[in-house]
């Protein structure tokens, strides 16, 4: 079985270069499994940290300059290397503000792609099919670069495979109709030229992806027919270039559906052994429409999960450790993914079942997956059992005919019959439903007063099968019916909340009074949270430490630039209590846990009025002082805001509000407050730098060997 989760745009795109592309040049892995590397068609390469959807880096070449092949991250150097204008080739790190700057090289050929995989140095693939590693065309970047291709030969297709220790670099290649595959090996150092198989009146292969298992390169290539083959690559070859071309064996693997209209453009990606990823093709039960993304099993041909993606679908598609990117529209986004181990009886639509089915139910779950072959001899009458037990959880509505009893339903009839479409209908159906219903809630719930199905509503929320994209309206609703419970379990379950809806929530939860809130339900685990954070006690007081940089006024309080009252007061005494009730904090805590960027946020921070901005600040600071002291570490919780969250937040507060809380008479005190604990942050980092060189001895100290029963080592440092 394979699921598709709801998905969070990572960021906008801009206009396509042609029909069939975004405008995406190429996605790739950045310094880790949370970084992506996403270069535009034009002018820019950006880093995003995925789990924050937040931008880390960004670089752009001067205008008149055009990159023209996908940025990538070298993990051996730790650098960035993007091509430009075909032959210029430029490195640079994180700490590198202008491109311009970095280093750069031009070569003597045009460049196709610079390839890189992990723990492995970077190779560039010339248009001529050349191939070098980076590090020795730097050294000499005008070294002459070889034909490898015949004339009118076009690479269409590169990637690089790490396997055993070497890398395949892998390229298919297009001339006169005929098309071939390329397979560059490093140890020894062969060039084997494959033929691609073809048919009459069958186009080009549209798409490629290849993965390694065992020994081999399995190569997956798609045409427009809908044929997705299979082709097998032995990682140990003796062919040489001069043996000629090889045989590429093929097998097809599955064959998509594809509706009415012509298509021109698709794309597929591996997941793993027995499923793929697919875009550009129409949906089984959604007629002519493309805009969907689907996975399916190759071992038993059938569709797993699919989702409609808003906006037209371009052809491009990439997966990256658990994630599918996809651009559709005018945004990129991110699509997390789940695989099962391919099963018959999982494939037939086998789900959990009592106690006492069971045992009479058993034996479908050891039908692991097996050849093509094989399936064909296994007992009639056992497919039979599958297929009658997966058509007893279909639902006795339709989504139609529940749409429409939603439209006229009391409240207590909508929620059982939603409860019982949600319980009796498939995974794949009840994800395509759950939007549907959604909107058809909200909006009877705009236009009738009367009507407010809060349990339905969590109902479809528990699916996990809803995100703000999905159903905008819901958080509006929920924020004007003051139903803070539903603005918690959205918080924690929509992962592409806009920042203008954030704050418009924000603001909602700052202006109810303590006393409103206090008598919601809210999530038992966040409550409890609070309770404690705010009875914790902290050892600072008692102690007359420093702990995170603080230490008490007497030491950090400058008499220059403070009263003398203020030497005598303990600032502790003013973020020690908590400045809001337990339940407005639980929701100020889902707020901070909510994705964002700085940049879209920070225009509506400024709509918060001076008291809210204040009561906001003084959370934050008392979140800051009880994180400072580890206070939440002795709470078991599985959601708290980060620490870096919490300052992030205190940053983009005072960068919207600066001027006000600057004059503002009753922010004075929370601003000395503020003033007191950044510079004892500052103080004790400039005494962290001081023992710096010292740190490092002690890291580079190498240790005795030989320590017998007792021992004394003196370690000096200068």
């Amino acid at each position: 079985m394979a699921a598709l989760f709801e998905g969070y745009t990572l960021c906008g795109i801009g206009p396509a270069q042609n029909s069939s592309n975004s405008g995406i040049l190429g996605i790739e892995l950045g310094r880790d499994i949370d970084h992506v590397l996403v270069t535009d068609a034009s002018r820019s390469v950006t880093v995003y940290k995925v789990s924050d959807q937040k931008p880390t880096g960004s670089w752009t070449v001067k205008h008149g300059q055009i990159i023209t092949c996908p940025a990538v991250f070298n993990t051996q150097s730790q650098e960035y290397v993007v091509v430009t204008d075909d032959r210029v080739v430029r490195v640079w790190k994180d700490d590198d503000v202008y491109l311009e700057k970095a280093f750069k090289a031009t070569v003597s050929a045009d460049v196709l792609r610079v390839l890189s995989a992990a723990d492995s140095e970077a190779v560039v693939l010339f248009c001529c099919g050349a191939v070098r590693f980076l590090d020795s065309l730097l050294a000499s970047p005008q070294q002459p670069i070889e034909d490898v291709l015949a004339e009118e030969e076009i690479i269409r297709w590169s990637t690089v495979v790490k396997a055993e220790h070497q890398l395949v670099v892998l390229f298919n290649t297009e001339q006169r109709g005929e098309h071939w595959l390329y397979a560059q090996r490093f140890n020894p150092n062969t060039l084997v030229k494959h033929r691609i198989e073809t048919e009459p009146g069958l186009s080009a292969p549209i798409s490629f992806s290849a993965t390694c298992r065992g020994c081999n390169i399995h190569l997956l290539y798609l045409y427009l027919n809908g044929s997705l083959y299979e082709s097998v690559l032995p990682l140990r070859s003796s062919a040489t270039v001069a043996e000629g071309v090889q045989a590429l064996p093929r097998s097809l693997r599955l064959n998509l559906p594809l509706g009415e209209e012509e298509l021109k453009s698709g794309a597929a990606v591996v997941l793993d052994e027995a499923h793929v990823a697919v875009v550009g093709f129409p949906h089984l039960s959604a007629g002519s429409c493309k805009d969907y993304l689907c996975i399916w099993n190759t071992h038993f041909q059938t569709l797993q999960a699919s989702k409609e993606m808003s906006g037209r679908i371009c052809s491009q598609l990439w997966c990256y450790s658990g994630k599918l990117y996809v651009p559709h529209g005018k945004m990129l986004s991110v699509i997390p993914f789940e695989c099962q181990k391919s099963s018959l009886a999982a494939t037939m639509g086998k789900l959990k079942q009592s106690r006492s089915e069971s045992k009479s139910c058993s034996r479908l779950s050891s039908w692991t997956a097996q050849p093509q072959d094989d399936i064909t001899q296994t007992p009639g009458i056992k497919s039979r059992m599958s297929t009658r037990h997966a058509s007893v959880v279909k639902s006795a509505l339709t989504v139609d005919q529940l749409i429409e009893h939603i439209k006229t339903g009391a409240v207590e009839d909508v929620q059982a019959k939603v409860g019982e479409f949600i319980h009796l209908t498939t995974r794949t159906d009840l994800q395509l439903a759950t939007g549907r219903m959604a909107l058809e809630l909200v909006s009877r719930s705009q236009t009738d007063a009367d009507f407010y199905p809060q349990a339905v509503f969590l109902q479809l929320l528990e699916t996990r099968y809803l995100c703000y994209s999905v159903c905008p309206d819901l958080l509006t609703l929920a924020m004007v019916k003051k139903d803070f419970h539903l603005c918690q379990i959205a918080f924690q379950i929509f992962p592409d909340i806009p920042e203008a809806v954030t704050c418009a929530c924000l603001k909602t939860i700052l202006s109810t009074p303590d006393s409103e809130i206090e008598t919601v339900n809210l999530d038992t685990e966040s409550v409890i949270f609070m309770k404690v954070l705010t009875q914790t006690q902290s050892g600072l007081k008692e102690e007359g430490g420093q702990q995170n940089g603080f230490c008490p006024p007497a030491i950090e309080t400058d008499v220059s630039d403070a009263p003398s009252t203020m030497l005598q007061r303990d600032p502790l005494a003013l973020v020690m209590n908590c400045p809001v009730g337990l339940h407005k904090g639980a929701l100020l805590n889902e707020v901070l846990q909510t994705a964002y960027s700085n940049k879209p946020l920070l225009p509506h921070l400024k709509d918060l009025t001076v008291p809210q901005v204040i009561v906001f600040l003084q959370y934050l600071l008392f979140l800051y002082l009880k994180y400072s002291h580890d206070a939440h570490k002795q709470i078991p919780a599985l959601r708290t805001p980060s620490f870096s969250k919490i300052i992030d937040w205190i940053c983009l507060l005072l960068d919207a509000h600066f001027t006000i809380l600057a004059v503002a008479p009753e922010a004075k005190r929370l601003v000395s407050d503020l003033h007191k604990f950044v510079r004892s942050q500052v103080k004790l980092y400039a005494e962290l730098g001081k023992i710096e060189g010292s740190l490092q001895v002690l890291k580079k100290s190498k240790q005795s060997e030989d320590f017998g029963m007792y021992s004394i080592e003196v370690i000096e440092l200068f």
